[in-house]
């Protein structure tokens, strides 16, 4: 049962397959057919479920995915989000469906993934080095030549490691390749203007390989100066569009368009500006926005980076957090302290701990806000520490059986722990399920 649209992905076998018993937060005792699960009348707040489980709102993701639709049609700019964050086939479908021009992915497997549920356009932003993943992604662009997978390259050494494999598995069509330009003292990525252009030669001159643009990632550039921050995103932007220009000036590009690809999920909005037009070159530059984050937001990290970038967008209604783990209160053993049903293996810990939001006796009502104070101060594989302020009257009134609802930071991090996320909708009755591939 698909609760969004989905672009006409290969989804059918997933609502087809038998979902076994031991698949986390499914109540079921016997084998269930996933495309019946939003008929099962199961709600979260009744405890039909098994916990921990993770939930996603499909209104929140609705309101995501036409916002940000809105937002590159504002700038004029194209988004190929990061797949990595969810690994979900219906959700890159419903990315695709409302206007993504692409999914940006992370390695070969995760691009195989992609590639069998019908996404036909990937950006896979890392280099790609192994001789193996190599073979790997030419066997599959000569299976099926009008699919299209542009890569990166960051060093003479990695652009040698295409060209040869091209040159021994030869492709319909030259293979795209991105330039990487990096940061000084961080990940991947040229650390010169001078260096990214040496390597962009290297990729117009290397037969079966294709110039395609120059990209970057400015998330890393994260401090406590917030002021700092932006002014060196700032720059980082103007870099890329500087090396456009010069390897246009050289005459490297031949393709019919220029790529231009930025954009994390912290400043995707500077990127939008800073990348909005780039006139007078020899061909159109395609602005690539590669945010993953958007989709489902958090109540952490990124609840705070989106907070900064709906005041510089002035936006009085920006993206929502989607995501939340439910737990169980297993035990009560000191009045301050509750256990619950969920740890590292179940909520991202990575960037902050989860967030306490609401809490609930199972069965019919609203969920209640958890006070101010209440935190979670530690995880174990399978135990969050909830604590509560001294004093408050939940000391007493929260008890064994309670659900309690959290938020997390970092999504990417809990989506990998989850097989299968639960689709509901604002009152918590479960409409059907997204699967995710990590």
């Amino acid at each position: 049962m698909h609760t969004l649209p989905y672009d006409g992905l290969a989804l059918g076998a997933l609502d087809e397959q038998l979902l076994q018993p031991g698949m986390k937060g499914l109540p079921i005792t016997e084998p269930l057919r996933q495309g019946a699960l939003g008929v099962q009348g199961w709600n979260v707040l009744h405890a039909d479920t098994s916990f921990p489980v993770a939930v996603l709102k499909t209104s929140a993701l609705r309101h995501n995915l036409d916002w940000m639709r809105r937002f590159c049609e504002r700038y004029g700019v194209t988004l190929a989000p990061h797949g990595k964050t969810t690994m979900s086939p219906q959700l890159f479908g419903a990315q695709l469906a409302n206007g993504a021009w692409g999914i940006t992915l992370a390695n070969v497997t995760q691009l195989q993934v992609a590639h069998r549920f019908g996404v036909r356009r990937v950006l896979l932003a890392n280099q790609l080095v192994a001789p193996s993943d190599i073979r790997s992604l030419l066997a599959l662009l000569r299976g099926d030549p009008d699919f299209d997978c542009i890569v990166l390259a960051d060093s003479l050494a990695g652009v040698a490691r295409l060209a040869e494999a091209v040159a021994l598995h030869p492709l319909i069509r030259p293979l795209p390749v991105l330039v990487e330009l990096g940061l000084s003292g961080q990940r991947a990525g040229c650390r010169s203007p001078e260096a990214a252009l040496t390597v962009a030669r290297a990729i117009a001159g290397a037969p079966g390989l294709q110039l395609a643009g120059f990209e970057g990632y400015e998330g890393l550039l994260v401090s406590d100066d917030r002021g700092a921050d932006l002014a060196h995103v700032d720059a980082f932007l103007a870099q890329l569009v500087a090396l456009v220009r010069s390897a246009d000036d050289e005459g490297l590009f031949v393709g019919a368009e220029i790529l231009l690809s930025a954009g994390g999920s912290a400043y995707f909005d500077l990127v939008a500006r800073g990348f909005a037009a780039v006139p007078g070159l020899s061909r159109p530059v395609r602005a690539v926005l590669r945010s993953g984050c958007y989709l489902t937001s958090d109540h952490g990290t990124y609840e705070r980076m989106i907070g900064e970038l709906n005041a510089r967008e002035t936006e009085s209604d920006g993206l929502r957090p989607a995501l939340e783990v439910w737990s169980m209160v297993q035990s009560r053993p000191e009045p301050t302290l509750a256990i619950l049903t969920m740890g590292k293996r179940d909520a991202s810990y990575d960037a902050d701990l989860p967030t306490p939001l609401l809490y609930h006796r199972p069965g019919p009502g609203t969920p209640h806000a958890l006070p101010a104070g209440c935190r979670i101060d530690k995880l174990n594989d399978q135990h969050a520490y909830l604590r509560l302020p001294d004093g408050h009257p939940l000391c007493t009134e929260l008890a064994v059986g309670d659900l309690v609802g959290c938020g997390i930071s970092h999504p990417c991090t809990t989506f990998d722990k989850w097989p299968l996320l639960l689709a509901v909708d604002d009152d918590y009755h479960v409409r059907g399920a997204y699967n995710t591939f990590f």
